[in-house]
């Protein structure tokens, strides 16, 4: 027959009391504790103790996640079709928020950045998408910043991943980034050829003010034949070369 000596069976259920009551948390952990299920203090880190069944504790995590956005189907203003997907960053900044306004707060992140990566991008067009994701960026995280303020997290930052376009739609991308450039080339070339006459009507404004100029212009023109091993070279002669000499001869 066992006996059991009463004060063995007091201490052994004190010593598991108090080593049920002793928590300890991580640098970057805090617990919430409740007593009788209301909120009582934020406590950690290091040793707590908390009575079991009069005090329950709940464990945050402070670190910054990293969280993946699941793609998401979204129709830009110009009605095309993508899909899109992102990472955002944040973390718990306020713990008492984080467990009692909230159920459960990386799912509710989780959903408010899908809805609301669908509404910012849905609100652009897709050359907007792909040219300016910054800008993008700074904005979904500026909503979801204000929006999970009340559950005291921080979002840090958002980043868009990939922009995935139908195949169809990469084509007609194609074309019309070659016609644009088939329009900056004539563009380039009106101009050039604009700049050239320009050039060219302020020569002649020149050359008429100044007969000089024309008599020098053709005398560099017969320097540059010259200097060509040519057998025969037939040129006009100016009448305004001639003339004094005509004159000269009629006295």
């Amino acid at each position: 027959m066992i006996f059991f000596n009463p004060f063995i069976i007091t201490f052994l259920v004190l010593l598991a009391l108090v080593f049920a009551s002793i928590k300890m948390l991580y640098e970057y952990e805090r617990g919430v504790v409740f007593f009788l299920g209301r909120f009582q203090a934020v406590k950690g880190p290091g040793l707590i103790i908390v009575v079991p069944v009069i005090q329950q504790i709940k464990r945050v995590d402070l670190r910054t996640v990293v969280m993946d956005v699941p793609s998401q189907d979204v129709i830009s203003r110009d009605n095309v079709s993508v899909k899109v997907n992102a990472v955002i960053y944040f973390r718990v900044i306020d713990p008492e928020r984080a467990i009692i306004q909230v159920e459960d707060y990386f799912a509710a992140t989780s959903q408010l950045a899908q809805t609301t990566l669908r509404s910012v991008l849905g609100q652009h067009e897709l050359d907007e998408m792909l040219a300016e994701r910054e800008k993008l960026n700074q904005d979904i995280q500026t909503i979801l910043d204000a929006e999970t303020d009340a559950w005291g997290i921080k979002v840090a930052n958002v980043e868009l991943k990939h922009v995935d376009i139908d195949e169809s739609m990469i084509r007609a991308i194609a074309r019309q980034a070659e016609a644009e450039r088939e329009r900056r080339a004539k563009i380039i070339n009106a101009e050039g050829e604009f700049q050239a006459a320009e050039r060219i009507r302020q020569a002649a404004e020149i050359i008429a003010s100044q007969p000089q100029a024309l008599q020098l212009r053709y005398l560099q023109t017969l320097a540059d034949i010259g200097v060509h091993n040519n057998t025969t070279v037939v040129f006009p002669v100016p009448l305004d070369l001639i003339a004094p000499l005509l004159k000269m001869e009629q006295r």
